[in-house]
């Protein structure tokens, strides 16, 4: 079983890097803010068409990016206290510390695209052109609520937690797709490259906490 997560896991990482590759050569038209050039261009205009943009929603799901951010910040303070009390960082769990490089690279895969734009918003964002793929909201939060879900499962002896946290996760995940789907400040490809490369960076992290279980 962890051999096929493994490679389910890899198998979605290459679909992320394959599809990198087709929205930068199929339908490319210049259609997005300035003349910038749009793969998949009829898709991507018909669904930003359909949905409109709506800033309220942007801005609600802008701040609820926080949350994410605050689950990081808990893990980093658990795996510290950990340091501390047992004098070792060595001593830290194990799963912690692979979070925190899980974390480590998911902030890297975001920086990288940052730096290296594959298209840009289909508006402007106070004015000023935005990198959009992939959608770093989306993967924010595909990356880090599915790891709370998955710590709470390996630590809590209360089922009603774990179903409480399982609740959560789901409808806040869904909530923020949906959420940036809808607003319009993203094109459609740019949420699918989110979904694609979050879903096989969280399969190898939790295949590989499995792993290293005694």
């Amino acid at each position: 079983m962890k051999r096929k997560s493994f490679l389910t896991g890899g198998i979605l990482l290459l679909g992320f890097a394959l599809w990198t590759i087709l929205i930068q050569t199929v339908d490319v038209q210049p259609v997005g803010v300035n003349g910038t050039s749009v793969g998949f261009a009829a898709v991507n205009t018909w669904f930003h068409r359909m949905t409109g943009v709506h800033m309220g929603i942007y801005t609600i799901t802008d701040w609820l990016g926080l949350v994410p951010i605050a689950i990081c910040m808990g893990f980093g303070i658990l795996g510290l206290m950990q340091w501390i009390r047992r004098k070792s960082i060595v001593q830290v769990d194990k799963d912690i510390l692979l979070l925190g490089g899980y974390y480590i690279l998911v902030i890297i895969g975001y920086l990288i695209f940052e730096m290296i734009p594959i298209n840009y918003r289909p508006i402007l964002i106070d004015g000023a052109m935005e990198a959009s793929y992939p959608s770093s909201t989306t993967l924010l939060v595909l990356s880090v609520m599915p790891t709370l879900l998955f710590q709470v499962n390996r630590r809590a002896k209360n089922p009603t937690a774990r179903r409480i946290t399982a609740a959560f996760v789901v409808l806040f995940s869904a909530f923020m797709v949906i959420g940036r789907l809808i607003a319009g400040v993203h094109w459609l490809t740019d949420i699918v490259g989110s979904v694609l490369l979050s879903a096989g960076l969280y399969i190898l992290y939790r295949t590989t906490a499995q792993a290293m279980e005694p």
